[in-house]
Order: structure tokens, then C-alpha cells, then sequence
């Protein structure tokens, strides 16, 4: 850890990203801290400056849902590590954010000690997960087939990808990504490949899966 260690927390609870900043500074001091209260907050951050060591990433804030946003930092920015700090911190949650590509899972529960373990391991190349987490076991199959096509995504696709979860047009996704409606219908049109599913409908039902909410599986094709 050298005075070149560069972290961001992203939280949009501001008490909270207090909280862990002071825990930060106490485990790294000659730690450079940056803040985001929001999911487009850090990516504008990271699209200005792209050297960082490690961001701490909520998986619920506002530009996210569940899991899509460690999923379009991980094609993204596949060489800055992400640790998930969640208070949803179920045995199932913390395998499918390792599954989706984090590079530890910190519980808010827990403590500065277990806050510093874990920043020394992933700072160091590890993972890390709380204890009694057992990840040697096989990735639920499901899963580590989404996963695999999820990865052959562009940043701009999972991007596209959510925006279709949130039930927005080609026209109302063009406007906020500020690029032409043939372009989104290009990018959905690779999605439904790359996903190997039929429909929009089919690819919303992966983006709900994605942001961690049941996902039945006679109600899509993926397989």
C-alpha cells in the first residue's frame, strides 16, 4: 500500500460513506479517498481518471439495481478490483457477486477488522468473503452460463440491457444515452444474440435475474 492507493465509495447514504471513510483512513492512511452518491457519479469518475485501486461499491444506489452494476464495471474497467460492501449479505448474494466478477464481499455489519483484512487481501492481488462463506463448491450452472454471455457484452450494452429493465423505449434509451435510435436498435438487436434469447421480454427477464429478483425459469429461455 503506497501513497498512490486510490479508493472509491460508492454509497448513496452519506452517514454511511462517512463511516467508511474513516475506517478506510484508519486501515490505509496514506489512502487518496473519493466519494459517489450515485452509480453516474462514479462512472464519470472513473471515465476521467481510470487508475484506481479499489472501489467499494453498494449494490443498491440510484443508476443501479442489484448486481448490473458490478457487471458493467467488470467490462468496463476490468483491471480495477471491486469489493461489494451490501447489507444484503445472504450466503446466495455474496456467491453470485464472486460469480458476477467481485473481488471480496464486506458485509456493513461487520467491523474495522474485518474492513481491514479485507482491503489488505484485495489490495495484494486476493479475495476475500467473511468466513463462513464456502466458495469451493461448483457456480450454480445457471448462473455461470449468464455470466459467460453477460461477459461478451459491451459497457454500452449492459448499459442498454438495464435501461430495457426499467421498461424504457429505443427512443427514451437513445435521448438519455444521447446517441440515435438505429444505434439502439443495433445494441438490442446484439444483446438478444449474445443473450441467445427471442425478445425484449426475454432480455428484461434476464436484467431482473441480473439485479437479483426471482427469476422463474419457465418464464425464459436461457439456457
Amino acid at each position: 500500500m503506497t501513497s498512490r492507493t486510490r479508493l472509491i465509495i460508492a454509497d448513496d447514504h452519506p452517514l454511511f460513506r462517512d463511516a467508511l471513510r474513516g475506517t478506510v483512513t484508519h486501515v490505509v492512511p496514506s489512502a487518496s479517498i473519493e466519494e459517489a452518491g450515485s452509480f453516474e457519479e462514479l462512472t464519470k469518475q472513473l471515465e476521467q481518471d481510470g487508475d484506481v485501486d479499489l472501489v467499494l461499491l453498494d449494490l443498491s444506489m440510484p443508476g443501479i439495481s442489484g448486481f448490473s452494476g458490478l457487471i458493467y464495471l467488470r467490462t468496463q474497467y476490468p483491471a480495477v478490483p471491486v469489493v461489494v460492501v451490501s447489507a444484503s449479505d445472504d450466503a446466495e448474494t455474496i456467491r453470485r457477486a464472486m460469480d458476477f466478477g467481485a473481488s471480496g464481499f464486506i458485509p456493513k455489519r461487520f467491523g474495522v477488522e474485518a474492513l481491514r483484512e479485507a482491503l489488505t487481501k484485495v489490495l495484494a492481488g486476493d479475495v476475500w468473503v467473511p468466513a463462513d462463506v464456502d466458495l469451493s463448491g461448483a457456480a450454480d450452472p445457471d448462473t455461470a452460463r449468464l455470466r459467460d454471455r453477460l461477459v461478451t457484452l459491451t459497457p454500452q450494452q449492459v448499459r442498454v440491457l438495464m435501461m430495457l429493465s426499467e421498461g424504457l423505449l429505443n427512443k427514451q434509451i437513445a435521448y438519455e444515452l444521447k446517441v440515435s435510435e438505429a444505434t439502439i436498435k443495433a445494441h438490442v438487436s446484439a444483446i438478444l444474440q449474445k443473450l441467445n434469447v427471442e425478445s425484449r421480454t426475454q432480455a428484461v427477464i434476464v436484467a431482473a435475474r441480473i439485479a437479483g429478483n426471482q427469476w422463474r425459469r419457465d418464464d425464459s429461455r436461457v439456457s
